[in-house]
């Protein structure tokens, strides 16, 4: 069974980075809710490939430096990021 880990990134009023872990039934809350915010799957291209979640966007770690700016270009967007594993 895989695992899912779930990081929800955002910018408070007072301009202060906010994270926090949210739960698979948040996440859904927020797809089925059509909520604003962007998903970012954070495996190698092939894992992506291979299966993700609808509507995220794929940001490997090893290309973070050269991807982020141009598929995140919001500074002020609410980003969730997630990677699966296999545990």
């Amino acid at each position: 069974m895989r695992s899912l880990h779930l990081t929800a990134i955002g910018i408070t009023e007072s301009q202060e980075y906010s994270v926090q872990t949210i739960s698979r039934d948040d996440l859904k809350r927020k797809i089925d809710g059509k909520d604003d915010f962007l998903l970012v799957e954070t495996l190698p291209t092939v894992a992506y490939e291979h299966a993700h979640l609808p509507g995220a966007i794929n940001l490997p770690p090893d290309q973070v430096r050269q991807l982020a700016p141009q598929l995140l270009p919001d500074k002020g967007a609410q980003i969730v990021v997630y990677c699966a594993s296999p545990t």
